[in-house]
């Protein structure tokens, strides 16, 4: 690409690098120059721009910084206008962002020409956000560097996965101190959680803080639930501890019990049969009776957006896991139950 002052009687095809207003003319930077805002220009008293010429084997940003973004669009996502190399990428749906983040950075690595920007990978998105930008930094971009970048973004689209309604069942333990304001402010928290996803509390129960009563909760509302959410009266301390216990007695399995988040360390994931394919159990960390964010919210995004979470997921959840803007807990060491 050739940049530079370029004189405006040989200025057709160029493009204007630099917006000029001036006796009633207004012409914005990126607009590309032709026999009318030539005439234009000379008769303001303008005998020199500063604008871009594509040389061979290049091609204009707009263009590029499409066919780059509808190469992105995979699943619940389309593309918004492109302007002054710049195209958009939105949502159609209420669901979870979801982004391989090794391509975003292979893509990025290409040329300085060429970039991409996204939503944090995970992100709880709603329909018509904007997860992702495409960007041409210059006017015009080599073909050959294009091409390499959508090469790459095909191997894996960026997609929204959409929250799925789900009946989730609430199984709050009670100790002969723990108020009903704080099993009441539990509830309210996850109730409002649920609201955005479709999916509703469809069955609360409470039990005595101990091993039997809970398991047997567990068994009564198994098959009339989708997901089961238990508020512990205490936290959760140990995979012997009375929530994992319970879970195992009802006939089911601790999946992983702690996470690199905080607040929210605490947080177990378990299982029960369900249908054969394991129906997920969360014993929520203290945090969850926040509205604030804490890594209670981590794992209920995925799995109301049908995205499987395993151990493994969970351990990859310490990058962004420190939550410092919660202010659930301000102090470091802090007790707040998870």
């Amino acid at each position: 690409m050739k940049f530079g002052p370029i004189p405006v009687a040989d200025s057709g095809g160029a493009v204007l690098a630099r917006a000029i207003k001036s006796a009633g003319l207004t012409l914005k930077k990126g607009e590309w120059i032709g026999g009318d805002k030539i005439a234009g220009l000379q008769a303001a008293g303008i005998a020199e721009i500063v604008g871009a010429r594509l040389e061979a084997g290049e091609l204009d940003e707009n263009k590029a910084a499409r066919h780059l973004a509808e190469t992105l669009v995979g699943a619940n996502l389309h593309v918004d206008v492109t302007l002054t190399g710049r195209c958009n990428l939105r949502s159609d749906c209420g669901g979870l962002f979801i982004v391989d983040a090794a391509m975003i950075d292979r893509v990025n690595m290409i040329d300085e020409t060429i970039t991409i920007a996204t939503l944090n990978a995970f992100s709880r998105v709603s329909r018509g956000e904007m997860v992702a930008t495409v960007k041409i930094i210059p006017f015009a971009v080599a073909i050959a560097s294009l091409d390499r970048a959508v090469g790459i973004a095909r191997e894996a689209p960026l997609r929204a996965a959409p929250f799925r309604p789900q009946r989730v069942g609430v199984i709050s333990t009670l100790l002969p101190d723990l108020k009903s304001s704080v099993v009441e402010k539990g509830l309210r928290a996850l109730d409002e959680r649920l609201k955005p996803t479709g999916s509703k509390i469809t069955i609360e129960e409470r039990v005595p803080h101990e091993t039997g009563p809970l398991a047997s909760a567990l068994r009564r509302i198994e098959a009339a639930t989708d997901l089961i959410v238990i508020f512990g009266a205490s936290a959760i301390t140990d995979r012997r501890d009375v929530v994992p216990s319970a879970i195992e007695r009802a006939g089911g399995r601790v999946e992983h019990f702690g996470m690199p988040v905080d607040p929210g360390n605490l947080l177990l994931l378990g299982s029960l049969p369900g249908d054969g394919n394991g129906k997920p159990a969360i014993g929520a960390p203290g945090c969850a009776r926040s509205p604030k964010e804490n890594g209670f919210d981590f794992v209920l995004d995925r799995i109301l957006a049908g995205i499987p979470v395993h151990g493994k997921d969970i351990m990859r959840m310490g990058v962004g896991g420190l939550l410092l803007k919660t202010g659930v807990r301000p102090n470091p060491g802090m007790p707040a139950d998870g």
